[in-house]
């Protein structure tokens, strides 16, 4: 007999005491700047072991507008904005070519909290995406030069094999090219910090970005 998945549904509890610690959060002690925020959070999920704190979703659109979303890793936040990487020529960097404003998403359950973020996106010059590949490790690079992100697959077998000469050439070369890897930042326009709340009182504290600096408010849970 099969998994029923709507029992199983049923059986899960959100934020579980024995492995979430739901924290106090003054939006009315924010920063007035969402990075510093976000910096502070980021750490504390860290030091609360949050598990991957560093993955994020990434939300874009293809040319008629159709939505996409996946999973990828943060490369950096800064006044620049929040930075990711990807192949010029995969879906993800197709479609921000044809749309380049994206929306990323946080979820740190250890805290019952979330980070969400909106706001144009721009690529990097060539030279400093490819510091940014360097940079990370080998199985990064190997992968990198695999390429193809995207495409039609024919079998596991061909994925094996390009990817076993992409580890030995990373290997051999580790600061080979990779044209296409790219590293793009989004520039926030709004950012939103959710903290969840026992009996549902959940807080939630967004800032939108305006000509004199970042405005600050609350939304209804």
């Amino acid at each position: 007999m099969g998994t029923d998945l709507h029992e199983l549904l049923r059986s899960l509890r959100v934020w579980d005491p024995e492995v979430t610690e739901l924290t106090s959060f003054d939006p009315a002690a924010a920063p007035a700047d969402p990075l510093a925020l976000f910096t502070a959070w980021f750490a504390e999920a860290v030091a609360a072991g949050q598990a991957e704190p560093h993955t994020m979703s990434l939300a874009t659109a293809d040319e008629e507008g159709m939505p996409d979303v996946r999973t990828v890793m943060l490369h950096g936040a800064d006044a620049s904005g929040w930075s990711f990487a990807t192949h010029a020529g995969s879906r993800k960097g197709r479609q921000l070519a044809a749309r380049p404003y994206a929306a990323l998403g946080f979820y740190w359950p250890a805290q019952g909290r979330q980070v969400r973020v909106r706001g144009p996106v721009t690529s990097a010059p060539s030279a400093e995406s490819q510091a940014d590949l360097h940079a990370r490790s080998t199985g990064a690079l190997a992968a990198a030069l695999t390429g193809r992100q995207s495409e039609v697959l024919s079998s596991v077998e061909e994925l094996a094999r390009e990817s076993q000469a992409a580890w030995d050439r990373a290997q051999r070369e580790p600061d080979a090219p990779v044209p296409s890897w790219t590293l793009y930042r989004l520039r926030a326009e709004e950012v939103e910090f959710f903290q969840g709340d026992a009996a549902r009182r959940h807080v939630r504290l967004v800032y939108r970005r305006t000509e004199a600096g970042w405005d600050r408010g609350l939304l209804w849970p």
